[in-house]
């Protein structure tokens, strides 16, 4: 049966952390989820802007996080743990930052897979104790069509020896992030545990993060009334796009291991469904070696290890 915004299930009595909850899909599943009687934390990268994003969906706290600088994952990692009491049942692993030219975090990570897995992984990690407490929790990872791209390469994720694009660095961290979040429900599952991992993934949606990669070019200003006219031409609602990431983190029928997109015109848009894995985010050898090299990279125990 299709799966709107009016089937999502109380949510009262359970605690959820949205990663990028200050605008777009992240801003917007916050609010429905609180809507739907959860208390929600609001993973912000600027406390500001998470002022903001309560003002504009009050009810919420926020959760200072930048996934660009491991130290700042600790810190929220701690928060989160102390606010909630070790019970969090959803993490939703949904900020993410899109085509960004050269660039590095804190950390000395490239940019794209520095913020969009590396962080995640190891905001995870650093949470599972907290998932743990909650009882039959979630992790939800947010991966994207774009994970279909030239692949991953676990010895060189920061492209010291392969060219640079802003598009091959973030196909490389949605890849990323759907190998993460299927070897998470494996090894899961290979311990015994009741927590689940499962991606989703929004189709084509009207966000602000086309923009914000087509400004961080050289001349984007030239550009961007442009690219804002064709990606409201080409995506779907936001209101439409966050539905498979509320699906993976409420519904009944979710396993672990799932993958949720839009069930139309190519998994662009439409209401949940099954969504397809590439040949590369089903290989579970990739996964294992992305998953020692995250560790290794992060200084972050992997848990389950």
């Amino acid at each position: 049966m299709p799966w709107t915004l009016r089937d999502l299930d109380d949510q009262t009595g359970r605690t959820v952390l949205v990663t990028g909850a200050t605008s777009g899909l992240g801003l917007a599943s916050a609010a429905a989820l609180a809507g739907a009687g959860a208390r929600v934390l609001l993973g912000a990268r600027d406390p500001e802007r998470g002022r903001r994003a309560l003002e504009r969906e009050p009810g919420g706290e926020v959760v200072t996080l930048d996934l660009a600088d491991l130290e700042s994952v600790r810190r929220a990692a701690a928060d989160v743990r102390e606010r909630t009491g070790d019970a969090l049942h959803v993490l939703m692993n949904n900020a993410g930052v899109m085509g960004l030219p050269p660039g590095i975090t804190v950390d000395g990570f490239e940019s794209q897979i520095g913020t969009n897995h590396l962080g995640h992984a190891a905001l995870t990690w650093l949470l599972m104790p907290a998932l743990r407490g909650a009882g039959a929790a979630r992790v939800v990872t947010l991966s994207s069509l774009a994970h279909r791209g030239p692949g991953l390469d676990v010895d060189d994720l920061h492209f010291a020896r392969r060219a640079y694009t802003g598009a091959r660095a973030y196909s490389q961290s949605k890849l990323a992030n759907l190998l993460f979040a299927r070897e998470l429900d494996r090894r899961l599952r290979a311990a015994g545990e009741d927590v689940i991992s499962v991606a989703a993934h929004p189709g084509l949606t009207d966000t602000a993060l086309l923009s914000s990669s087509v400004r961080a070019r050289s001349g984007a200003w030239l550009v961007l009334p442009l690219a804002r006219v064709v990606n409201a031409v080409t995506t779907q609602r936001v209101s439409r796009g966050m539905l498979p990431q509320l699906y993976a983190a409420t519904s009944s029928q979710v396993r672990g291991g799932d993958y949720v997109g839009p069930g139309g015109l190519g998994e662009t848009r439409g209401l949940p469904a099954p969504a397809r894995a590439s040949a590369a985010a089903r290989d579970e050898g990739l996964a294992a070696r992305l998953w020692d090299a995250t560790a290794a990279e992060t200084g972050v125990a992997p848990d389950p290890a």
